[in-house]
């Protein structure tokens, strides 16, 4: 269920094994290979695509990150990440990963995959012989059956919803805050991500590619993107990134413009009867720490092995411990992520104690060597083999 980053990447490693699957997804192909989405994957992630034969173009076309600024009382703090652990970020959008996926699941593969699927319907999950129901592009109702079903459909898919709840705890939390989320045609500003940390919110950089940048705004949850026109947009921009000797901004056309609510949960389990989840259908990590994707290749990795274990050579292991090996990493990840929101937003929480706790810690992780490690090693997201 769904053509993510997660389902591609189990229905590929199920095909490399000769193993027969199904992907469903809503929409087309076109719509999902455009979809804005993440663009941060840690190193770690790209070696588990290599070793999978996935990574290709990403190795010959992604951004190579080593370092990070963060701008703070109107200064500059340049953080090199690299020199301290020796890794770095690749910058890929995934609109460019999930066309790769595709293409070597269905047009390599020879993978079956529908798009377009709707009214989609889980069947008999507890029972030895799953299925699925979907109306497919001509209106026909389909009855599929199989060993297993991998729900990697999202936070609005039908996967999550399907587990009764009494056999799943949702562990969530609300920030309470929002982000504007925003795609410019612009060039990167920075050779780096920027993090605006000031007393009028939050502000972000991240660049894409050459010509596009997205940008991030902290702003009140549910507020309305008709109220942010682009000459607000881009004087916060330049105010809260603002910092001495920087430049100003390169400004360009916003391509996009909606506001994210910051939230994260975790599905306990992610496994019910012959159902595993993957992705955000099982945890949603708010894209403060860009760990989104990366959870979702860790899952599909797990999830893909282990099926292929399961199917090919009787070994039950993996699928036995998934949840677990799964939800050591989410929950991890999920911690770093509230961290570094009280870092980004103590500044404009208005509690001067917050907002001077704030400061202490970004001035520990530059004056720390230590601390400065810590923060590097959960930035990078450390390797799961280690």
């Amino acid at each position: 269920m769904g053509a993510g980053p997660a389902g591609l990447t189990v229905g590929n490693i199920l095909r490399a094994a000769g193993v027969d699957c199904l992907v469903l997804e809503t929409e087309t192909r076109e719509f999902i290979e455009q979809r804005p989405r993440a663009g941060v994957i840690e190193e770690w992630a790209v070696r588990g695509l290599e070793q999978r034969g996935l990574a290709q173009n990403l190795l010959e076309r992604a951004q190579r990150h080593t370092q990070c600024e963060f701008r703070f009382g109107g200064q500059r703090h340049r953080f090199s990440y690299t020199e301290l652990t020796g890794h770095h970020h690749y910058v890929y959008p995934q609109p460019l990963l999930v066309t790769d996926l595709v293409r070597e699941y269905a047009d390599v593969r020879g993978g079956a995959i529908r798009f377009g699927v709707r009214d989609v319907e889980l069947h008999d999950l507890d029972t030895d012989r799953p299925a699925v129901s979907y109306t497919d592009e001509t209106g026909q109702r389909q009855l599929v059956h199989g060993d297993f079903v991998a729900g990697c459909d999202g936070a609005r898919g039908v996967s999550r919803a399907a587990i009764p709840p009494e056999r799943a705890r949702t562990a969530r939390h609300d920030y309470g805050i929002g982000w504007l989320a925003l795609l410019a045609e612009a060039p990167p500003s920075s050779d780096c991500v920027l993090f605006g940390v000031h007393p009028r919110g939050f502000a972000g950089h991240m660049a894409r590619s050459p010509d596009i940048t997205r940008y991030y705004l902290e702003c009140p949850p549910g507020d309305d993107p008709a109220d942010w026109p682009d000459d607000r947009v881009w004087s916060e921009l330049q105010h809260r990134l603002a910092a001495t000797g920087a430049p100003p901004l390169t400004e360009g056309r916003l391509i996009e413009k909606r506001v994210l609510d910051m939230h994260n949960y975790v599905v306990e389990p992610m496994v019910f009867g012959r159902l595993y989840l993957a992705g955000d259908a099982a945890h949603l990590t708010a894209p403060i720490a860009a760990k989104g994707m990366n959870l979702a290749l860790h899952d599909a990795f797990l999830l893909g092995d282990a099926l292929v274990a399961h199917l090919t050579r009787g070994e039950s292991a993996g699928l036995g411990g998934y949840s677990e090996a799964c939800l050591g990493r989410v929950w991890e990840y999920q911690e770093f992520s509230r961290w570094l929101s009280e870092v980004y937003h103590g500044a404009s929480s208005g509690d001067p104690y917050l907002a001077g706790t704030t400061l202490a810690r970004l001035r520990r992780v530059f004056q720390s060597p230590s601390a400065g490690l810590a923060f590097a090693e959960s930035y990078l997201g450390k390797d799961p083999q280690r």
